[in-house]
Parts: structure tokens; C-alpha cells; sequence
């Protein structure tokens, strides 16, 4: 029996075939398209939490008129906080795929389909190669909490900020003209309503202050700068966030 010679192809020495490197770029498009898909549903997910446990907590809410229960609107605004800043998160990930699938989009399939291979950034294999190597964040995590603020949760805070008020109002008495010793009512009373149990006012209201002064600081201060990565991606450098959630 003559001896079986086995042969060793060196992955690294053997040329590719333009049929091979088309195949393999079709399959990593496929492969980042499914985590960019993924990531997004998980974001819709999030999203749709928010928006269920925010009418449960309202619902019981104004079903019950003890002095107290307004505690569960600050509750349900520190939950829909909770929501954003894990939806934040989630964005950056997704972010890092959707990057990867512009690029091939905007360099790989789009001088296919103008029938002009003249790709519109040079070396772009490298740097997506590179991106694959060592993936980084594209985008800041303030400015993730940004475009997911206006996005979805700037309603949802404002409806949860107005039922909270709302409820002050109404219980455990409605503010009226003339209460009960014959003496208009002001709106002061509202404050009278913020204390919980031992709990001062000023205690419980600071949160919630506060709460609101981060967001305008995020709303103000959270568009999205050029980095590195803004250079690599340049034809990412115009784009808004707001655009892509």
C-alpha cells in the first residue's frame, strides 16, 4: 500500500479567491445583521416593561385613596429610571453591531449595486477587521441615556411626574375653594401631602428633584461627540443618535 501522504495547507499562505472573500463577507454581514436584530428586540423589550409596570403602579395608584400610596408614584419614576438606565446599556451594544452593518452596507454592498467598487472609505476591511479584534463602545453611555430619553421615556416620566402631582391634589381630600373652617385652600397643601410617616417633606422631594435635574443635565449635555472610533466610522460623524434608536 503506497504511504498516504498528508498535506498541510497554511491557512495564512493560501490565496483567497475573490468567490471565497465574497462568501465570507456575506456570512459575517448575516452574522452582525442577527446581533443588530437582536439587540434591538431586546431594547423593544425593555421599553414595553417600562410602559406595563408603569400602568400597574398608576392603576393602583388612584385606586386607593390612603394618604401614603402616593409613595408608589415615586416608586414607579425610580422603576422607569431603572428602565432607561438598563435600556441605555443595551443601546450601546446594539450600537456596536449596527456600526459593523453600515459598514459593510455603505462599502461592500453599495459599490456592488452602483456596479463602481470604489469603496467610499479606504482600507475599510482593515478597520472593520480591527473593530472585530478589540470592539469598543461607539457612543458614551450619557449619550445612550440620551437618545433613549427622547426616544421613548420622556413621555412616560412626564405622565408619571403628572399622576404623582395628581395624586397629591386629590388624596386623602381634594384641594377645594373653601375647606372645611370656611378658609381657601392653596395649593401649599400639596406639600402637607409629601410627608410619609416619620419621613419630612424635603426628604422625600429631593429624590424626585433631583431626578429631574439629571435628566435635563443628559437631555443638555448628552449629544454625542467625535471620538476615535467617530474618525474610523466618518461617514457616521453627521448622523444623529435620536435617528438610529
Amino acid at each position: 500500500m503506497p504511504e498516504q501522504i498528508e498535506v498541510k495547507h497554511d491557512f495564512e499562505k493560501t490565496p483567497l479567491t475573490r468567490p471565497e472573500y465574497i462568501a465570507a463577507l456575506v456570512h459575517l454581514y448575516r452574522g452582525e445583521m442577527h446581533r443588530a436584530l437582536t439587540w434591538r428586540q431586546r431594547l423593544d423589550n425593555s421599553t414595553n416593561w417600562a410602559i406595563v409596570s408603569t400602568g400597574a403602579l398608576l392603576s393602583f395608584l388612584f385606586t386607593n385613596t390612603q394618604h401614603e400610596t402616593h409613595v408608589v408614584a415615586i416608586l414607579a419614576i425610580l422603576l422607569a429610571f431603572f428602565m432607561l438606565c438598563y435600556e441605555a446599556r443595551r443601546f450601546r451594544y446594539f450600537d456596536v453591531w449596527r456600526a459593523r452593518v453600515r459598514k459593510l452596507e455603505e462599502n461592500f454592498y453599495a459599490p456592488l449595486l452602483r456596479r463602481d467598487l470604489t469603496s467610499p472609505i479606504e482600507n475599510w476591511g482593515f478597520l472593520v477587521a480591527e473593530d472585530l479584534t478589540t470592539p469598543r463602545f461607539k457612543i458614551s453611555y450619557i449619550t445612550a441615556l440620551r437618545a433613549r430619553l427622547i426616544r421613548n421615556y420622556i413621555p412616560i416620566f412626564f405622565v408619571l411626574y403628572g399622576a404623582w402631582v395628581t395624586k397629591l391634589i386629590l388624596h386623602p381630600h381634594p384641594l377645594v375653594p373653601k375647606d372645611e373652617s370656611g378658609h381657601a385652600a392653596s395649593f401649599g397643601t400639596i406639600f402637607t401631602h409629601l410627608n410619609v410617616g416619620p419621613m419630612p417633606t424635603a426628604l422625600v422631594l429631593a429624590p424626585a428633584v433631583a431626578l429631574v435635574l439629571f435628566l435635563i443635565y443628559v437631555l443638555v449635555f448628552g449629544r454625542a461627540e467625535r471620538t476615535k472610533d467617530a474618525e474610523w466610522w466618518s461617514n457616521d460623524a453627521g448622523d444623529s443618535v435620536d435617528e438610529i434608536s
